[in-house]
């Protein structure tokens, strides 16, 4: 799984997604805005765009996983999005484990005085930013 350039993270959600690209060095991710979509075919578009635009070498997509470490509802919805953006994008698309994303995104808002609940964006976005720098931290070691 050795890739070089930029790398889009995906925080894949039924109506929002957060996005996370990596800097071309593949060692610190940032957030990109969040993508609220009325179809698939449309996050889809959007998020081709955004790959074509920073020229990613692969994409990492959460995959939401039960605390067992196995494939639940939320799991098997990512898993179709998974497939329908390999059809999209060029780039290799790869999931990744997402557990505690979300959990730990909205308590990085609480400390900085933000509610989650109004800020559901920000939560969506930071969690993309944390799957992300999980993935490259990881790959980083690995790759040592």
């Amino acid at each position: 799984m050795e890739t070089r350039g930029r790398i889009l993270g995906i925080d894949y959600g039924k109506r929002r997604i957060g996005v996370a690209i990596s800097d071309p060095l593949g060692m610190i991710a940032s957030g990109l805005p969040t993508i609220v979509y009325e179809s698939l075919p449309d996050a889809l578009t959007k998020l081709a765009d955004i790959a074509a635009h920073y020229q990613v070498s692969a994409v990492v997509v959460g995959q939401p996983l039960t605390l067992k470490g196995e494939a639940g509802e939320a799991s098997q919805s990512a898993s179709l999005f998974i497939a329908s953006l390999r059809k999209k994008i060029a780039a290799p698309v790869y999931s990744w484990d997402e557990r505690f994303t979300s959990v730990l995104a909205q308590r990085t808002l609480r400390e900085m005085g933000k509610a989650p609940s109004r800020n559901k964006h920000k939560v969506d976005e930071l969690s993309a930013v944390l799957m992300l720098q999980n993935y490259l931290d990881r790959h980083s070691l690995s790759s040592k």
